[in-house]
């Protein structure tokens, strides 16, 4: 039986049954980020009970659209983006506030199946971010870009500091190194459930992406620059952190002519 669960901070059920984990104060086995070290970073929440309320991360690709997980948006709730935040529960005056105009699924998402891969989305900014310290726009790899085994990574997010744990009032960072492929589809790791238009990162058991951090990037070094090399997707039903079990990622590299034609036309 596939054992996954996505990564949205709900209470959420897992792929083929499985239950999902939740709860509610971030990436597992990471340290708070310096304020504002990751600027194309976001927080993607949903009003519910009088609030707004963080779910998943995403990043800041276009002054007015954000990249995220489709698992974090294909529920009918009211959503908003901050950018420019680290304590999602104090305002220290440079965040920015958007609601939504616009949220593009990839055709070729199934809820049911995240195994098949396509969790990736685009959301349309009503207005404009205004870029500065705080805001910054996320880098794109090169199209169909393949990191090698080992290379530099970290994951970002608020998500639960451990399984079953709450999310972080601050933004967490973790390093993360690239599984290659060829390790991550292996039999001892994660065999035929990761296709090659994912990427997995981690699984050294003690770091790893959790239930807040989907959506969110995994930034990976590349000559120096780091780039938007993944959308955080999930990990295994049985923790965050499960050793040989890295966490899952959309391959970004996979989807630029979708995310450029979504662009051009909207």
């Amino acid at each position: 039986m596939l054992r996954l669960v996505l990564l949205a901070a709900l209470a959420l059920c897992g792929a083929s049954g499985e239950p999902g984990l939740h709860g509610m104060q971030r990436v597992v086995g990471g340290t708070e980020a310096g304020s504002h070290a990751w600027p194309s970073q976001i927080s993607l929440q949903y009003y519910s009970s009088g609030g707004w309320h963080h779910t998943c991360g995403g990043s800041l690709i276009k002054r007015n659209w954000v990249l995220t997980a489709a698992h974090c948006v294909d529920q009918n709730r009211q959503f908003r983006v901050v950018a420019g935040d680290h304590n999602l529960y104090t305002s220290e005056g440079s965040e920015q506030v958007f609601s939504l105009s616009k949220i593009i699924i990839h055709p070729s998402w199934n809820t049911n199946n995240v195994a098949a891969g396509y969790d990736i989305a685009l959301l349309r900014l009503a207005s404009s971010a205004t870029l500065n310290s705080a805001v910054q726009l996320a880098v794109l790899p090169q199209a169909d870009s393949i990191l090698p085994n080992g290379n530099t990574c970290y994951i970002t997010g608020w998500g639960l500091t451990r399984t079953n744990g709450q999310l972080s009032n601050v933004l967490q960072q973790a390093y993360l190194p690239v599984v290659s492929y060829q390790v991550c589809s292996s039999t001892s790791y994660w065999s035929t459930t990761v296709k090659n238009t994912m990427i997995c990162a981690g699984g050294d058991g003690i770091r790893s992406g959790c239930q807040g951090d989907s959506g969110g990037p995994l930034h990976c070094e590349v000559n120096g620059q780091y780039q938007l090399h993944g959308v955080t997707s999930f990990v295994s039903s049985r923790g965050c952190n499960v050793k040989n079990k890295p966490t899952v990622f959309t391959r970004v590299s996979a989807y630029n002519s979708w995310i450029n034609s979504v662009l051009a036309q909207n």
